[in-house]
């Protein structure tokens, strides 16, 4: 058994009990669900992944709902548990639910809660600024200088690549791959070739604008390519990012094969998920490859990264913190808590899951309306006409 796990309780007296298992941002979330008669514990245990049990520990023998994270691991364990104390709920703090088990969950007639929405521009931004710092050997510099190692000017002190000009390459063009393209074609002039199953009507005519745009003022046109193959992408691009769900066809999409076909001073961006990458064989190309440089917020294995990674000059590691924007972790533990909040009192379901503005706008109460539910389908459960 685990040992009991300390608690913050707000609203002691609610009628519905609602667990969270981490302190989450800002203070909103918490008052949407005290306003509808919760009470609201708190995990505060110093541990940076609960286990099975010591979730188990939390859920005890009556619990409405919950809100988790994305390190643990929700599967047949913990819905039992939790369907046993009358809960009905569960949402991640989070747009990916690749930790949990569905199909466990509507076993038990749980709804599954995901945040999306929230994070298209915080995410493409970390991006972005990691194609940057990747090009301008930013971080090498910052270190170089906290050594105590730079002592004058030279010609060619830490020279990276110019952006201007070059060809963004961009994985998957959904919400986030497209924003991200457009910060790098009209921030940097960069052309654009991107690969997705569907094409990105909107992304081309927003580079066809920025081109005409361009030309008109005297300049040179961006330009943009929707490639006919992810390989494509990879030989011609100068910059690549990727922005792919993660499944069995894109689990090591990039490998040893298709790292070698990139140019020796490329630069790969990976913002997914951690195994789109064999992590394996890219410490392997940076060893070898010493002017190609990458810039990852996720790891194959989180927390650890291989072994050899971590000694790459060529390579810039960031804690998974794409979404870590005040506004938008504030707004995933506002979607989340709505999310539980709706299931707990028979709301439907909000009919775009990826137009949630309403519920993030602070001056008025959110919609009638659970923001997320992965399963509705699986559940039956209605829609909100709203």
């Amino acid at each position: 058994m685990a040992k009991p796990v300390s608690i913050e309780v707000w609203n002691p007296n609610g009628k519905y009990r609602v667990v969270s298992t981490k302190p989450m941002p800002g203070t909103r979330w918490i008052n949407l669900l005290i306003e509808q008669d919760c009470r609201v514990e708190i995990c505060t245990q110093k541990k940076t992944i609960l286990s099975v049990e010591d979730i188990i520990a939390l859920i005890g023998d009556k619990c409405n709902g919950v809100i988790g994270q994305l390190t643990e691991d929700w599967g047949e364990t913990l819905f039992a548990a939790l369907s046993r104390a009358g809960g009905k709920a569960f949402s991640n703090m989070a747009v990916g639910y690749n930790n949990v088990d569905v199909n466990a969950a509507n076993k038990y007639g749980i709804a599954v809660g995901n945040t999306p929405g929230v994070l298209t521009e915080t995410t493409a931004e970390l991006a972005a600024s990691l194609s940057l710092a990747a090009a301008r050997r930013i971080v090498e510099a910052d270190e170089f200088m906290r050594a105590g190692l730079y002592d004058g000017w030279l010609p060619n002190l830490f020279v990276g690549n110019l952006l201007k000009g070059q060809t963004v390459g961009v994985i998957g063009a959904g919400r986030i791959g497209s924003a991200y393209a457009r910060m790098m074609v009209e921030g940097f002039k960069m052309n654009l070739i991107y690969y997705d199953l569907y094409q990105a009507t909107r992304l081309e005519k927003f580079v066809t604008a920025y081109g005409q745009f361009l030309k008109a003022n005297g300049e040179q046109p961006v330009t943009w390519k929707r490639a006919s193959s992810m390989d494509e992408v990879l030989r011609e691009a100068d910059v690549i990012s990727l922005h792919p769900v993660l499944d069995k066809t894109t689990y090591h999409l990039i490998n040893k094969e298709r790292l070698a076909t990139m140019k020796k001073e490329a630069i790969l961006v990976n913002c997914s998920r951690g195994p789109v990458i064999d992590e394996v064989a890219l410490v392997e190309h940076l060893k070898q490859n010493p002017m190609f440089r990458v810039g990852l917020d996720v790891f194959e294995d989180e927390p650890y990264m291989k072994p050899g990674l971590s000694e790459m000059k060529n390579a810039i590691v960031v804690p998974h913190i794409a979404s870590a924007s005040k506004w938008t972790r504030e707004g995933m533990a506002t979607l989340a808590a709505l999310n539980v909040l709706g299931k707990i009192k028979g709301y439907p379901i909000w009919g775009n899951p990826n137009q949630v503005e309403p519920f993030l706008n602070e001056n008025a109460q959110p919609p009638a309306a659970s923001p997320s539910i992965v399963n509705s389908k699986a559940l039956g459960l209605p829609v909100s006409r709203l």
